[in-house]
């Protein structure tokens, strides 16, 4: 397959906190802001996999401070790399109030999905990331060690067997 650049999957969404976007206390609420995660990270993963994929897991996300009612909800998403039949997307969370003024970085989180065939719905190969600009090479270089922290979480992977994370820790200790 022909890797696929990042910028080619890009992908850009932006929402206006609404009143029932939120909770008693006017801001937004955490389920929402994930379901808006999900989507552009989605559209993200499928527009690199020229396929259908489904969420297999979302990485850690804490919620830096409150995104009020009225507020411009600017979400980004890319692809940071592929493996067998999964791709990783970024995703970064911007709040800026209505006129796109006093913008502020809200989260981030690593969200992985897996393509799958249009007639079975079993998993495909995926084309490889081609990282061109540092920070997609940085993100691209320590995907490895993010899947395999993943896949110890869901019991997946023995903690013995993520040498990219040993190998990580004994050069950084």
């Amino acid at each position: 397959m022909t890797p696929k650049k990042v910028s080619e999957s890009k992908s850009v969404m932006t929402e206006m906190v609404m009143p029932n976007d939120t909770n008693p206390m006017g801001n937004l609420m955490g389920g929402n802001l994930l379901r808006w995660m999900d989507i552009i990270s989605g559209i993200c993963a499928g527009k690199h996999c020229v396929a259908n994929v489904v969420t297999a897991s979302v990485d850690h996300v804490s919620f830096t401070g409150p995104i009020h009612v009225g507020e411009i909800v600017t979400l980004e998403a890319t692809v940071t790399r592929a493996f067998r039949t999964s791709v990783e997307v970024f995703v970064e969370v911007f709040a800026a109030d209505i006129k796109g003024l006093n913008t502020r970085k809200c989260n981030h989180a690593y969200y992985t999905f897996v393509a799958l065939d249009d007639e079975e719905k079993k998993p495909i190969p995926v084309p490889p990331v081609l990282p061109l600009t540092e920070i997609e090479q940085v993100r691209y270089d320590a995907a490895p060690r993010r899947r395999e922290v993943r896949l110890v979480l869901s019991g997946r992977m023995k903690p013995e067997q993520a040498k990219g994370l040993k190998e990580y820790f004994l050069q950084h200790n």
